[in-house]
């Protein structure tokens, strides 16, 4: 399983106080989830929530990008057929052609970057229809 979490604090909405919350990504079963849980310092409110799919809330992936920086996904090799690289963009991504198209490009160009687990499930997309990619810290 690949994974990435944080621990962040708030004001809680019900009563002022300070919240806890740890929110995270990972991959599970081929499928990139997402939670949150936290709790309240002050009064009884208190949250687990986890949920799936090709795109994490953003407030999530912010809270991510702030505590460990961004990963970039770049091609290891010059690809002559880009068909594969679409179909694995489309497939994990959820993407139109167009869309592919464009990834694609920046894929092999200046890289795709987001948060790590986001990088590694593309990473095995891709791998699994035998394009040579790496992942490395953006900055």
């Amino acid at each position: 399983m690949i994974t990435q979490g944080v621990r962040v604090t708030d004001r809680c909405g019900d009563c002022g106080g300070t919240t806890t919350c740890d929110v995270g990504q990972f991959f599970e079963g081929g499928t990139l989830c997402w939670g949150t849980e936290g709790r309240c310092a002050d009064c009884s409110n208190a949250w687990c929530e986890q949920d799936s799919g090709p795109v994490t809330p953003e407030n999530i992936r912010q809270a991510l990008i702030q505590a460990h920086g961004e990963a970039r996904l770049r091609l290891s090799v010059d690809v002559q057929n880009r068909t594969p690289v679409l179909q694995a963009l489309r497939s994990a991504r959820k993407l139109s052609l167009g869309e592919a198209r464009a990834q694609a490009t920046q894929l092999a160009e200046t890289g795709l970057i987001g948060t790590l687990v986001e990088m590694e499930i593309l990473a095995v997309h891709l791998r699994r229809r035998a394009i040579e990619v790496g992942v490395e810290p953006a900055a």
